[in-house]
């Protein structure tokens, strides 16, 4: 055998040796992932039981507070283990099915749950059609759309492309909370799908920002339970929360193109 067939047989072994096979077994951040996709699931569960009770009462108007303040509740929470099981991964390491497993769970609780919802708020206000349901859908394949997108794209971005799922989830639970004409919600919810299939750029909840997200969402399931419970100021409240998300969700793009161009300004120009 010649020095090259050997070197073209050493070469041969190298490429068919098998890879190592990424670790399979459960970690710590994929129970937390699941954690995200029951409260997404438990967040439909309500949802129909609650209507369901409502539609067999007869009784006209919304679904109970304390069925939708639920609901809420629990894609929030599912929102905020999103960025933990991040972290956590990050810091204890993550298994091979790790991205696999966040990109399900975001479709049940950040597509399905929040398409649910707004299509059982828009059925039982009434007066659209099937709206609702073209809205509902939008949403629930801007999540997809948006997450196969972002499986494609290479790490280490400080900013997401396009609103981010869990925050478009939110943004469509609150304008079920404000309770807008039918039309107007359905504006709005296709609004927030195509920004979470737009180019608009949004901060990743990275280092002191992971907290303070962590922290708003923890504020915003308190609200929801006083507003559920129907505590005193408990409407003021989450009109207030609900003007403050769906201000962010529409003009932080703005900030962030704003303060990009500001550090991109060459300095012959100031």
């Amino acid at each position: 055998m010649t020095p090259a067939e050997a070197v073209s047989a050493a070469d041969r072994a190298a490429s068919s040796a098998p890879e190592e096979a990424p670790r399979l077994r459960l970690g710590v951040a994929d129970y937390m992932t699941l954690g995200n996709a029951l409260c997404g699931f438990l967040a439909v569960w309500a949802l129909a039981t609650a209507q369901s009770a409502h539609l067999a009462s007869g009784v006209a108007g919304p679904l109970p507070r304390t069925a939708m303040a639920t609901a809420v509740g629990l894609m929030m929470v599912a929102a905020a283990l999103d960025v933990l099981d991040g972290r956590v991964a990050r810091r204890l390491g993550g298994s091979g099915m790790g991205a696999e497993l966040d990109n399900l769970a975001d479709v049940i609780s950040f597509g399905v749950a929040p398409a649910f919802f707004f299509v059982v708020w828009g059925t039982i206000a009434g007066g659209a059609g099937v709206l609702p349901v073209v809205a509902g859908g939008a949403v629930l394949l801007a999540v997809v759309v948006r997450l196969a997108r972002f499986s494609c794209q290479a790490p280490g971005s400080d900013y997401f492309t396009g609103l981010p799922c869990p925050s478009g989830a939110i943004a469509v639970v609150t304008i079920v909370l404000l309770d807008p004409p039918v039309l107007v919600g359905v504006a709005a919810v296709l609004l927030v799908a195509w920004l979470m299939v737009s180019r608009m750029e949004y901060p990743k909840p990275r280092g002191r920002k992971a907290y303070l997200v962590l922290g708003l969402l923890a504020t915003g399931v308190a609200l929801m339970a006083a507003w559920g419970l129907g505590l005193p100021a408990g409407d003021v409240l989450i009109y207030l929360m609900s003007a403050v998300v769906l201000l962010c969700v529409v003009t932080i793009p703005f900030y962030v193109l704003a303060t990009r161009r500001e550090t991109e300004r060459p300095e012959w120009a100031e």
